[in-house]
């Protein structure tokens, strides 16, 4: 078989305007500070205001710049570090659990859960819909399926329906004995339910991860979770992560 190269592929103009912009960031301007606009900028960097737009929007996009209303074009701040994984591994709603449940439904889930849970795909299944907050920001909202043989003790007089049942539901959970847990991270697009709590358009990267919770030698739980890709690192294990800030520091903790 033959081999074949690649093209050498010219970088766009704002593209490398982007980098420029990046190291300048890291250099001259501090965390929430005002850029000036885009006309000084287009004119400091020899560039027309449409190259300088759309290396804004790609470090917007990357979480480097906050665009706000009445404000104009800020410095972000660092990306949050949220952990994914903690010490002791625990089904959900677990003491120090850092999600906090909203609601609760009985309803069929997509074909891919069931298929997932083992169970009918007209079966319903309680779906517990949650959020995570950080630093005071919305940082991501979870659909967490739990078939009703995972909590067959489940009293509905108790906890008929919102937040209660939810917290109900999570109780019951408790009662199984984690064996596993699975995670998958693949990056995707906000929905429109998922962008409104987090604050985002719809469409907006995210970063979604799903975790197969296992007990009993099936899985019990089925945790769907979006989390913001413009401000958040996802950090993994059970002993301390890296962290790399923009910048020439790098530290390990």
């Amino acid at each position: 078989m033959g081999t074949t190269q690649l093209e050498s592929v010219p970088e766009p103009k704002y593209w490398h305007l982007k980098t420029v912009l990046s190291e300048a960031l890291d250099s001259e301007f501090s965390v929430g500070e005002i850029l000036p606009n885009e006309r000084e900028l287009a004119a400091r960097f020899g560039v027309a205001r449409a190259t300088l737009r759309q290396a804004l929007e790609q470090l917007e996009l990357e979480g480097r710049l906050q665009r706000r209303r009445g404000v104009g074009t800020t410095v972000a701040p660092p990306r949050v570090g949220v952990a994914v994984s903690t010490r002791q591994h625990v089904l959900p709603g677990a003491d120090g659990d850092a999600w906090q449940p909203l609601d609760c439904a009985l309803a069929a889930p997509p074909a891919s859960v069931a298929e997932a849970l083992g169970t009918a795909r007209d079966e319903p299944v309680h779906t517990v819909r949650r959020s995570r907050v950080s630093h005071g920001r919305p940082v991501a909202a979870e659909l967490l399926y739990i078939p009703p043989s995972s909590v067959p003790d489940l009293s509905a007089i108790d906890a008929p329906s919102g937040v209660a049942r939810a917290r109900a539901v999570l109780r019951e959970l408790q009662r199984l004995e984690l064996e596993r847990r699975d995670s998958a991270v693949e990056l995707g697009s906000a929905r429109a339910d998922d962008a409104k709590e987090l604050d985002r358009l719809p469409g907006a990267p995210v970063l979604v991860v799903t975790t197969g919770y296992r007990a009993e030698g099936r899985t019990v739980a089925l945790s769907v979770a979006t989390y913001r890709a413009d401000t958040c690192r996802l950090t993994f294990g059970d002993s301390g992560d890296v962290e790399i800030h923009h910048g020439p520091q790098a530290r390990a903790s």
